[in-house]
């Protein structure tokens, strides 16, 4: 069972009509969920959880008739909800992984920048995501972006994908090295644990 959905299994025990009236009594009000997920209140009200949620923000970001203003609204609530890394790590179960690389091929620099955005966000500190991302080939695919993007805003994003995607995983940091640039990189091996080096690449590729 899922934790939050636990938790809220266990509130609503605690909190149900048989508690004993001096168990009820001796508390000044009913006990707050205060270990409740937001998905699992969500749950309890019956409002979307955040799967659902993220899926509906996708949705309007790959509808052909929505507006780019809708797009990019639903864009910033999609990364807002993968600042979790649970919602970040469910994105590969909801099969959300594949719609958002599509986006780094827009034609329109806003969607390749909140794309990118979203990468980076749901990889940060994140080895699971992280491997998926090398999996697909989308480390390649961000430092290509980092590297050429013709929109100065995309590419600044694209960097930080790269960042969060090659920060302490050094198979990612091996594939990104097969597209940088050597006047970025240097000729030696970069070790992923080296947050000076990779700061400096990352500064470089700001600076382009």
């Amino acid at each position: 069972m899922d934790k939050g959905m636990s938790n809220l299994l266990q509130w609503s025990i605690e909190n149900s009509a048989n508690a004993q009236p001096q168990q009820q009594q001796s508390q000044s009000q009913t006990r707050e969920p205060s270990n409740l997920s937001q998905d699992a209140l969500r749950a309890l009200m019956g409002g979307p959880s955040d799967a659902d949620l993220m899926k509906e923000s996708m949705t309007v970001i790959l509808h052909p008739e929505a507006e780019l203003s809708a797009k990019l609204v639903a864009f910033d609530n999609f990364e807002q909800l993968i600042e979790q890394l649970d919602n970040a790590n469910n994105m590969e179960p909801l099969g959300l992984w594949q719609p958002l690389m599509s986006q780094l091929d827009s034609k329109t620099p806003e969607m390749r920048k909140m794309a990118a955005w979203c990468v980076g966000t749901a990889v940060q500190n994140n080895e699971k995501c992280q491997q998926h991302l090398l999996k697909i080939g989308g480390v390649t695919k961000v430092a290509e972006l980092a590297v050429s993007d013709t929109d100065g805003a995309a590419r600044r994003k694209a960097v930080y994908a790269l960042s969060s995607s090659v920060r302490n995983f050094q198979p990612a940091m091996n594939e990104a090295m097969k597209t940088l640039p050597k006047n970025v990189t240097g000729p030696d091996h970069v070790n992923a644990t080296d947050m000076d080096v990779i700061d400096a690449i990352m500064s470089k590729l700001r600076d382009e």
